[in-house]
Formats: C-alpha cells, sequence, structure tokens
C-alpha cells in the first residue's frame, strides 16, 4: 500500500456520512430525555473507575484477605489509611459526576458539597459495613459443610463478593447517590451472577449458597439470618404504569422476607409478599401469596410446624 494511502482510502463506509447520522441520533435521544426530565447528557461515572475504587475498598475491609499479599498484621493500619484516602478521594469525584449528572444538581458548588457531605457519611460507615459483613461471613461458614474455614469463605464464595459489594453500593443509594451504588453492585452481578438491587434491604447474618442466578429487587425486605439458594428469585409480579404509559417508579412491588427464613434453589417469591419468619421455601416453588410464621412450603404441599426435608438446597 502506498505510504500517502490510509486505510479508509479503499474502505466501503463513509465514515463522514456515519460519524453525522450518529450525532443526528444522540442529539435525538438527548432532546428527548430533557423533555421526560430525565437526567443532563454533560459527564456521568465512569464504570472502570468504580471498579477499581471498589477492590480497593474490598482490600482496606479485608487487608489481609482481600489486599496485596506484602500487608501483614504490623502494616495493616498504615495500609487502610493510604488505601482509603485514594479510593475514598476517588469516589467523591465519581458521585460529583452523578450528582452534576443529575439536573438537579448542575450548580458544580451545590454537587461538590453534596458530594463531599455522601462520601463523608459512607466512610463514617465502613467500620459498621465490615461488622455486618462479619456476620454474613460467620453465617456462611456456619451454614455451610463445604466451608472448612472463614477465610475460605472469603476468599472463594461469590456470595460473600456479591454481598460485600452489596452493602457498600445499598449505603451509597441510601446517601443519595444510587447510580455509582447501581454500578457498584452490577459489577458483582456481572462476575457473579448474583443480582442485587442496592436499593434493597437486607438484615445480618445473610447468605447465600452457591448463587448463581439469583435476582433481588429493588425494593424487597430481607430479614437477619435469612439463607438462600442458587436461582432464587425475589421479584415484581406486576408493574403498574401511570395514564401516559410509564412505569411508576419505587413502588413497594418485591417481597418482604422475615428473620430466619431458608429458600431453597430455583423458588421465585413474586409481589409485594410476606414469608413470616422461621419459614421454609422448597425448590422450584412459586408463590405470589404472604405465608404464615413457621410455614413449611414445597411444590407439593403447604404445610405448618412440620420439619422440613434438608438438603433440597445441595
Amino acid at each position: 500500500m502506498p505510504e500517502s494511502m490510509t486505510a479508509n482510502d479503499s474502505a466501503p463506509w463513509d465514515l463522514e456520512a456515519i460519524t453525522l447520522g450518529l450525532g443526528e441520533a444522540r442529539a435525538r435521544w438527548r432532546a428527548a430525555q430533557q423533555r421526560h426530565g430525565a437526567h443532563g447528557s454533560i459527564g456521568f461515572p465512569s464504570r472502570r473507575e468504580l471498579d477499581e475504587i471498589t477492590t480497593a475498598l474490598c482490600a482496606a475491609l479485608f487487608p489481609l484477605r482481600l489486599g496485596p499479599g506484602s500487608v501483614r498484621v504490623d502494616t495493616e493500619d498504615a495500609f487502610v489509611r493510604q488505601t482509603l484516602g485514594a479510593a475514598l478521594t476517588r469516589l467523591q469525584a465519581q458521585v460529583r459526576l452523578e450528582l452534576g449528572y443529575d439536573l438537579n444538581h448542575s450548580d458544580p458548588n451545590s454537587a461538590n458539597t453534596a458530594a463531599q457531605r455522601i462520601v463523608g457519611a459512607f466512610s463514617a460507615s465502613l467500620p459498621r459495613i465490615r461488622t455486618l459483613l462479619d456476620s454474613d461471613v460467620d453465617a456462611a461458614y456456619a451454614g455451610d459443610p463445604a466451608a472448612r474455614s472463614a477465610d475460605e469463605v472469603l476468599l472463594c464464595y461469590p456470595g460473600i463478593l456479591a454481598v460485600i459489594h452489596y452493602r457498600l453500593a445499598h449505603r451509597l443509594h441510601q446517601l443519595g447517590a444510587p447510580l455509582v451504588g447501581r454500578i457498584i453492585a452490577e459489577l458483582a452481578h456481572s462476575t457473579t451472577g448474583i443480582d442485587i438491587h442496592p436499593g434493597a434491604r437486607i438484615g445480618h447474618s445473610f447468605f447465600i449458597d452457591h448463587g448463581t442466578g439469583v435476582v433481588i429487587g429493588e425494593t424487597a425486605i430481607i430479614g437477619d439470618r435469612v439463607r438462600i439458594y442458587q436461582g432464587v428469585t425475589l421479584g415484581a409480579r406486576s408493574f403498574p404504569a401511570t395514564e401516559q404509559g410509564q412505569l411508576e417508579k419505587g413502588l413497594p412491588r418485591h417481597p418482604i422476607v422475615q428473620d430466619d427464613v431458608v429458600i431453597y434453589a430455583g423458588a421465585s417469591l413474586l409481589g409485594r409478599i410476606t414469608i413470616g419468619r422461621g419459614s421454609t421455601i422448597g425448590g422450584n416453588v412459586w408463590l405470589t401469596q404472604s405465608v404464615p410464621p413457621g410455614s413449611q412450603i414445597s411444590q407439593a404441599r403447604s404445610e405448618r410446624q412440620r420439619p422440613f426435608e434438608q438438603g433440597a438446597g445441595i
């Protein structure tokens, strides 16, 4: 090929026309979003940046297990201090982008102040998040006979990775950075196949065994010491719409699961139903009605106060 000829000289496409067409499509889409009162088009958080930030936060939470191999007990505090200093600064920049993206925070000074407040409150929550995660790891170790140590659970179990991301994402969602929280939760979803919306509310000592295919919706509420297995869905049954045909946002539409409930593999619990405390939901059950405390639900029957056959989640 002569030096004066570029790769595009003989290409069967018109880059100028394609570029122009894509620009016109973007302009139409952004104008429509503005009319619907959705969001602006300038700046948004980076998924790649948040992946690195979340990895650093995980290392700061569990330095000896999720941090670099060079960390030792006598250097933990120094490592955590340095790692958090960098990660929280980067996180604040990402939250600032989200707030700037929202039309309600178009003033730069307002967005900066709000981002500082959110990340400040988030950072103060990290010891509490670590305590919650300790209860989750302990629940996994106690609930799985295949687990030989809590360290194995932390290092190897996809359910724990998903819950770590969820607890970080949930706090950011609570504090007013739902997009950043959603991206963090979706990073774990992509890796583990476990989909936990950051808006869901989950109590302590939560254990997801095996995990792949689990879905927990935005308005789900899960109590303490709940255990679920692979393929479980806590989903919505219907999606109410406005007179204009748009889906209504934020309505309670996912299950409430009370304390000490076990849900075995493949079960689907749909709608704003309540699963009473201490109930057991068998594998592959399709449930759209509330059940009282102590219920034993299987595909074939619904009984109370009778021991449920163990091992259905294996």
